[in-house]
């Protein structure tokens, strides 16, 4: 193991740091207005943003200083207890309901959300497990079949919740980090078969996600249903031009675009700060998710590196698939953009998750 750093990645804190200040500059701007019209109070929504926030990087800092190698005994407890949470959310007068997905725990308006911590506990088993048995992984049976199993048993719990953004985000971390780990291109390629056909069957088992691929295809068939969203978000990106309308300006946030806090606060960005905005929040998730694969790479401990793809890979497919989805590029899945969107559960577990990182940076070459 190469020799502790004296300081973690310094251009991986700024990004994040920025980042974040982007997102509650933004929470603030895009929530605004229906905070007022539900609450009276324009600022509910940023004040528990910032709350969170605060919790996130005190999270981050206590991470971020404690030896990666901790994390490796604790990662089958911590698969184990987040499996115990999965299943409680489910109980009928437990779980609560949001969104239409039974997904969250909690009291009124303060909650956690079980699914979103399991992300990093799975990364974390499989970093573990895939560490201990390297010269297994090009096994089927041996190296890649135990942990898909448990892969696949977590992505069933999120998915009775229902959660497809949050399990698709799940499972693209993990096997991201599988490949990495050594997995033959044509076992992976066959999951992949195996994974589409089971995506197809999970989309004509509820009508609600097959209007999505319609509204996808085409939303302007059902502008006032599957597709509505869809529009509003392009009716916001399109007038922003170059330089935006200005921060606060956006007129999509005036009930036009729903929950424009969370997964379509890209659009509201896009709307006020225009392409420069856009393209500068995009340059560092760039900045952040390059740093975090170069810590990997330069990586020499298995454990360490796998973990380092893992969380990096985390960021990576939520970053693309809520990018692709409010420009029109995907069906809308309901992910997130991270350190962004408005939410307390991943704006916690996201911090927390890169305070490990970048106690991961402190040992790359």
């Amino acid at each position: 193991m190469a020799k502790s750093r004296s300081v973690p990645d310094v251009w991986m804190i700024a990004a994040t740091l920025g980042i974040l200040a982007i997102g509650v500059v933004m929470v603030y701007s895009a929530s605004a207005v229906a905070a007022f019209h539900d609450y009276g109070d324009s600022y509910y929504y940023v004040k528990r943003q910032l709350l969170f926030a605060v919790l996130g990087i005190a999270s981050m800092f206590v991470t971020m200083n404690v030896e990666y190698t901790f994390w490796r005994k604790w990662a089958v407890p911590a698969l184990l207890i987040c499996f115990g949470l999965l299943v409680i959310v489910l109980v009928p007068g437990v779980g609560v309901v949001r969104g239409g997905a039974r997904s969250w725990l909690g009291i009124g308006s303060f909650g956690i959300q079980p699914s979103e911590f399991m992300k990093l506990a799975m990364i974390l088993f499989i970093s573990k497990l895939l560490s201990e048995r390297q010269n297994q992984i090009t096994d089927f049976t041996k190296g890649l079949l135990p942990p898909l199993g448990i892969l696949g048993a977590a992505f069933a719990l999120i998915m009775l919740q229902p959660d497809l953004g949050t399990g698709t985000v799940m499972i693209g971390a993990a096997l991201l980090a599988i490949y990495v780990a050594g997995a033959r291109l044509s076992h992976l390629a066959g999951l992949a078969m195996i994974g589409v056909a089971g995506l197809v069957g999970l989309i004509l088992a509820a009508p609600y996600r097959l209007q999505r691929i319609t509204a996808f295809l085409d939303p302007w068939q059902d502008p006032q249903g599957a597709g509505y969203q869809s529009i509003q978000s392009l009716y916001a990106i399109g007038p922003g031009g170059l330089v935006g309308l200005g921060l606060g300006m956006s007129r999509q946030k005036y009930n036009y675009l729903p929950e424009p806090q969370t997964d379509f606060i890209f659009s509201i960005l896009a709307e006020e700060l225009g392409f420069i905005g856009g393209s500068l929040l995009i340059l560092l998730f760039l900045l952040l998710i390059w740093r975090g694969m170069r810590t990997a790479i330069t990586l020499t401990d298995p454990f360490g590196s796998l973990l380092a793809t893992g969380i990096v890979g985390i960021f990576a497919v939520q970053v693309l698939i809520n990018i692709g989805v409010v420009i029109g590029l995907l069906p809308i899945t309901g992910v997130t953009l991270p350190l962004v969107s408005y939410g307390g559960s991943s704006l916690t577990l996201l911090l927390t998750a890169l305070g490990i990182l970048l106690n991961l940076s402190r040992y790359s070459r």
